[in-house]
Formats: C-alpha cells, sequence, structure tokens
C-alpha cells in the first residue's frame, strides 16, 4: 500500500509536526471560562442580574391546626390516658424582593400566614431569619425584615405608572422549591380583576411569563432591571402581579404603622336596577346615595344621585365591588372616579384621606340601622365582660325589625367589640358586605343573628 512505501523520513517529519502541534496546544490552552459574547448579554440577562441578588427564598414554619374531634376531645384529663402525635411543624416556600437597604423585604400575605418561624436565604448562601413587620389580607401584601445582615442587595423599583402593554417582563422565584428560577414573557395586560374564594382583588398586571407555586411574592421585572410588580397568583395558567406603585404604597402603611390605615372618599353608594339610571348605559355603576359633607368627595364635586361607572380605571359593578377597589387605595393617592351624570360622564380626581373617627361611627348608623353605647360600670359588673349595648334604632331599618334598645352585642363576627374602637374597625371590614353575623343577648338568651346591612 501508498503507506506502506512511504519513505521512513516522512513519518518521522510526519511524528515530529504532530509532537508540535501537541505542545503547541498544551503552551497556549482555550480558557476555560471565556467571556460571553455581546450577542449572549440580552437585556433579559441584564435584568436579571440586576435583581437576583436582591431575590430571596422565604421558607416558613407552622403547625397546623388539629381538628377537634367530639368523641375524643382536647381536654388534658382524657389525654393522659392515650397517646397522640406530637404536632409536626410544616413548612412552605415562597418568593420576596429586598427593597430597601435596612432589610425590609415584599412578598405575599398568603405567603407568611399562620407563620410561627420564618428563614429568609439569598442567593449568595447566606441565610438569616426574618421578622413580620406587618401583612394585609385584603390585598395580599406582607413585609418582613431581615435580621442580623450587615449589607444587603437592593432592588430598584419602578416608577408609577412606567408600564407598557406588550413589553418583555422577566420573573424570578422558587416555584416548586427550585431556587431562582427565571421565566420571560410579556405585559399582557393592567387593571386586571381576580376572584379568589372569599375575595375579588382588582388592578392586577397580567402576564404570560410563566408563574408556579412558590413564585408567590417575586418580583416581575421590566428590561431595565426593576420591579414593575409584585407575582402574586395563578389562573388557568395566567400569572398576575400587584403593581409597584399600590406595593410600595401599602408597604409604607405596614411599615410605619403595621397595618393599612382605612381610607374613605366620603361617598356612600346604593345598588340600582336598570331602570333607576336616566340610561342602560349609567346602571354598570352604582349610584351614589349621598356625599358627606367636607368630604374629598364633596370638595372634587361629586354629588348625590351621580352614578359612579369606574375608580381608578376599574369598572364599578356593585357597591361591593366600590369597596374592594377602594381597598387598593392609600391616604394621599389622587383616585380617578368616573361619573354618569344627566346623561354626560365625568372624569374626576379625588385625594383619599384617612377615615375621621366620627365618620366609623355614621357608618355604624348607616349599615347596621342602630347606634351603639359602651356598658356602664353596672352593667359590666352584671354580665361579668364588656360589650356594646344598642342606644338607639334608626326607623324604617331592618334592624328594627328583630332587635330592640338594651340588646347586647358581644360579638360581630367572630370579633369581640368590647368598646368603640373594636367596633370602628370591625365597621370598616364590614364596608361592600351583604350582611353581618351578630352575637346578641337579651336577657338572659344569646343568639347569633343574621342582619342584611343597608
Amino acid at each position: 500500500m501508498w503507506i506502506r512505501s512511504r519513505p521512513c523520513w516522512t513519518l518521522l517529519a510526519a511524528a515530529w509536526l504532530g509532537c508540535a502541534y501537541s505542545t503547541s496546544a498544551v503552551a497556549n490552552p482555550e480558557p476555560p471560562n471565556p467571556e460571553p459574547s455581546s450577542a449572549r448579554r440580552t437585556p433579559v440577562v441584564r435584568a436579571v442580574e440586576r435583581v437576583a441578588p436582591a431575590t430571596v427564598n422565604i421558607t416558613t414554619e407552622f403547625r397546623p391546626e388539629r381538628p377537634n374531634n367530639p368523641f375524643f376531645p382536647r381536654d388534658p384529663f382524657f389525654e393522659q390516658f392515650f397517646e397522640r402525635a406530637p404536632d409536626v411543624p410544616e413548612q412552605t416556600l415562597g418568593t420576596g424582593v429586598i427593597v430597601d437597604a435596612a432589610g425590609y423585604v415584599l412578598t405575599n400575605e398568603h405567603v407568611l400566614a399562620g407563620a410561627e418561624k420564618i428563614w429568609v436565604s439569598l442567593v449568595d448562601g447566606r441565610e438569616y431569619p426574618g421578622v413580620l413587620v406587618g401583612a394585609d389580607p385584603e390585598t395580599d401584601l406582607a413585609v418582613l425584615k431581615i435580621e442580623g445582615a450587615d449589607t444587603l442587595p437592593v432592588a430598584p423599583l419602578a416608577r408609577d405608572g412606567d408600564l407598557l402593554i406588550g413589553e418583555t417582563v422577566v420573573a424570578i422565584g422558587n416555584p416548586f422549591g427550585l431556587n431562582h428560577t427565571v421565566t420571560t414573557g410579556v405585559l399582557s395586560a393592567t387593571n386586571r380583576s381576580v376572584r379568589s374564594k372569599n375575595s375579588e382583588y382588582h388592578g392586577f398586571l397580567q402576564t404570560d411569563a410563566s408563574i408556579n407555586p412558590g413564585n408567590s411574592g417575586g418580583p416581575l421585572l421590566n428590561l431595565d432591571g426593576e420591579v414593575i410588580g409584585i407575582n402574586t397568583a395563578i389562573l388557568e395558567g395566567i400569572g398576575f402581579a400587584i403593581p409597584i406603585e399600590r406595593a410600595r404604597r401599602i408597604m409604607d402603611d405596614l411599615i410605619n404603622f403595621g397595618e393599612v390605615i382605612p381610607i374613605w372618599l366620603g361617598l356612600w353608594t346604593q345598588e340600582q336596577s336598570l331602570r333607576e339610571g336616566p340610561s342602560a348605559r349609567e346602571a354598570r355603576g352604582t349610584r351614589i346615595q349621598f356625599v358627606f359633607a367636607n368630604s374629598p368627595a364633596e370638595k372634587a364635586g361629586i354629588r348625590a344621585d351621580d352614578v359612579l361607572l369606574s375608580l381608578d380605571d376599574i369598572p364599578v359593578q356593585s357597591s361591593r365591588n366600590y369597596f374592594e377597589i377602594l381597598r387598593g387605595i392609600t391616604e394621599g393617592d389622587a383616585a380617578r372616579v368616573r361619573i354618569a351624570r344627566g346623561g354626560k360622564t365625568l372624569e374626576l380626581e379625588v385625594r383619599a384621606e384617612a377615615m375621621p373617627i366620627n365618620v366609623a361611627d355614621e357608618l355604624s348608623r348607616l349599615m347596621l340601622g342602630f347606634t351603639l353605647r359602651p356598658m356602664t360600670e353596672e352593667e359590666a359588673r352584671y354580665y361579668g365582660q364588656r360589650g356594646m349595648v344598642i342606644d338607639e334604632i334608626t326607623p324604617g331599618s331592618l334592624a328594627g325589625r328583630r332587635l330592640l334598645p338594651g340588646d347586647v352585642i358581644w360579638a360581630v363576627g367572630r370579633v369581640a367589640i368590647p368598646n368603640p374602637e373594636a367596633v370602628r374597625e370591625v365597621i370598616l371590614k364590614l364596608r361592600g358586605r351583604d350582611r353581618a353575623i351578630l352575637l346578641v343577648q337579651r336577657g338572659r338568651e344569646r343568639a347569633r343573628l343574621a342582619l342584611s346591612l343597608s
């Protein structure tokens, strides 16, 4: 063969060249981790690099409530004869984002609900205990604080209203415990409403970026690496996030007061049917029954019998719907109100204010149909505890058919009302509800009464 007939010097030269090539390769090795080309460092990559260090994994520990078996009551006397399985702590996983160098973390309320212990893990491996600062179930937002950290990365927040429908967005989270998972999509819509088992949430951002269990509380980013929302809900594969401008306002209340300060616009609404409005267009909203004197609504020019069509660009379909939307507004916000009056549509701006104490008392009369007074010392001694006593009943109210002055109200729902302050807090939570369950006592008889709210 030709190879066999090749001269020896040829084979020697080939061997020498092979050795030279091998020696050259060793002397000038390829860099093990070459820098990525500029084409690979896309805006998505840069956005993730900017915010990922401030995105944290939240682990909580809680003890589930064990149901009480009527045939095996949880009584120390009985339990000393039987062995019970110990209450085993359970853990939940969620996501959060550091928004302040002091260690404040924004996340969802349902991530921390019932937590006895909280741990926060950073992408660099550091882990710290967390302390709950405040939580608001009405908006599903919570703030916790990282304890013991010296320096922390902080995620930049987008400017108010800086959103573009169709722009690329990025979600970072810990779905199913898989830390710092990145998904992308677009901002599909704003002002979306999502209904849960117990309530309805409004003003959400909608995205097709994949959001799975464990992503709750994580950041939704724009391509500038700014947080535009807090991921919170999944519905049929569609992701929803709380807009960062709303989250920022609620966070300030939770940090400063431990709760979201109740606000009001100063108007009271009433359900209406198609025939009550001057036109079918007006009937889509809810009629304003009256406007409180010197209230934000009166100052903005809103009048009784106007029809409220939308609040902050979210359509208002009912009184309950109005108060659900109102939960997302905080003190000092300029709420956009659209009303119908005399066949015309008006756009107004109403500055939200903290609700005055005397207004809560007036709302008690409007909603329940009666006024309450604290117990006297003699009444408190007689009953052995403090409650509130019906003072006057509004003529023609639904309460007048079932209640009498002098009846004692011990609780509304599951909340005891031993003093006027407790009544005010309960009334604020009842706004927009259809009914209230009262624990009432007359003489020696106690009963729970379902009362339709005006």
